[in-house]
């Protein structure tokens, strides 16, 4: 069951979360069964949200379409559910190197997918092949994996690469790893996703912060970076980090303009989930190119937008608990335990890259993305029970 979630969770959100739900019924039956015990770390601010969640898609003008656009809440559980079905640290740790391998592979084939690319595929057009290959060597500009669109590779690669990266010299089979992440990072290249790589970024900066071997740390992202540059159109994308004439710059500038005139209107309890899309073309500025979007390309607006300034501070308390508990667990942990510390201060670093690229993207609304992240936050919570278990 585990070696069929983390393959959903690299390449298929109908594997994972099939999977999700086999796992949760086999954990109630353990549970009925008395073999499971069971913990609900940051419960209280995870129904605080989903509980408000649901109260502000009732109060929407459209509480049938809210409700339908807030079932995504649900997937919040998975940090629980993968908590509890793994068993100690040690396979906790063997699920965040599954899923490195896993998301390894996928990077490789996406490199694939855009160097390959070209005619029909170039524009998306449909292929004489099964939905599946047609869905991955279509639209191949920027590198999308298995998945629907670049921006959710690019959110699940910030993550895991940051996860992966305070392990990676201590992975058993060292070579093999580097040259793994490596493809990853070039895949992550390949995206085109600047937000991703500001989160990446920050991500690096929490693990130079925890990490003994930070200078070694520095050095090889430093020569991850130099070679991934080189990859033919990604040194022009990241010149446009500052560009103040770029495109989507001032179109996210007037998502945020429109973002900011809906919560002040709507301060409390906001407009409801999925109502962005209804109510966008009556609040873009004069300047926007786009006149209709779902969502407006940065987490904590979309939040407030959605769910008030309410839900904005229960969703904040989600992520500063998180941080407060895993901190707390990585100084717990003694000088010698290599293997855990690296692997707490890898999901910090994650959460850190979700939490920065979503301010340029709506990630937390990306459920594949979601998904991964809340497999993540559950490790932390695995190593503190595997150490709480031991004997003085």
């Amino acid at each position: 069951m585990l070696v069929l979630l983390v393959a959903g969770l690299a390449a298929s959100i109908s594997l994972s979360q099939a999977m999700l739900a086999v796992v949760a019924v086999w954990l109630l039956r353990e549970r009925l069964h008395d073999r499971l015990a069971v913990s609900w770390p940051l419960a209280a601010p995870l129904l605080a949200f989903g509980a408000w969640t649901l109260a502000t898609a009732l109060w929407s003008a459209a509480p049938l379409e809210s409700l339908g656009a807030a079932r995504s809440v649900t997937m919040l559980a998975t940090l629980w559910i993968v908590l509890h079905v793994l068993g100690d640290a040690a396979r906790a740790r063997w699920f965040a190197t599954a899923l490195f391998v896993a998301v390894s592979v996928v990077a490789a084939l996406s490199i694939v997918q855009v160097a390959t690319c070209g005619g029909e595929r170039l524009y998306g057009k449909a292929l004489a092949l099964p939905s599946v290959l047609s869905s991955f060597f279509g639209k191949c500009q920027r590198a999308h994996g298995f998945y629907s669109i670049y921006m959710t590779l690019a959110g699940v690669l910030a993550m895991v690469l940051s996860l992966t990266l305070p392990r990676l010299l201590d992975l058993r089979h060292r070579v093999a790893s580097i040259a793994g992440w490596l493809a990853g990072a070039v895949a992550f290249a390949l995206t085109l996703v600047r937000g991703a790589w500001m989160g990446f970024g920050a991500g690096v900066l929490v693990l130079a912060c925890t990490v003994r071997r930070r200078g070694l740390l520095l050095a090889g992202v430093g020569v991850a970076a130099a070679l991934v540059l080189a990859v033919p159109g990604v040194w022009q994308r990241a010149a446009t980090l500052v560009d103040a004439r770029d495109p989507t710059a001032r179109e996210r500038l007037a998502m945020l303009s429109a973002g900011l005139a809906l919560v002040a209107e709507h301060p409390v309890a906001g407009i409801g989930p999925g109502q962005v899309r209804r109510l966008y073309p009556e609040y873009a500025p004069p300047h926007a190119v786009r006149r209709h979007t779902s969502h407006l390309h940065n987490t904590p607006v979309q939040i407030a937008v959605e769910r008030g300034l309410v839900g904005l501070a229960l969703w904040l308390w989600i992520f500063a608990a998180f941080f407060v508990r895993s901190v707390g667990i990585w100084r717990r942990l003694p000088a010698d335990a290599t293997p855990d510390r690296a692997l707490v201060a890898g999901c910090v670093a994650a959460i850190a890259a979700l939490l920065v690229g979503g301010l340029f993207e709506y990630n937390f609304g990306d459920t594949e993305v979601l998904l991964v992240a809340m497999s993540v936050m559950a490790l932390p919570f695995v190593v503190e029970r595997d150490r709480a278990r031991r004997p003085a």
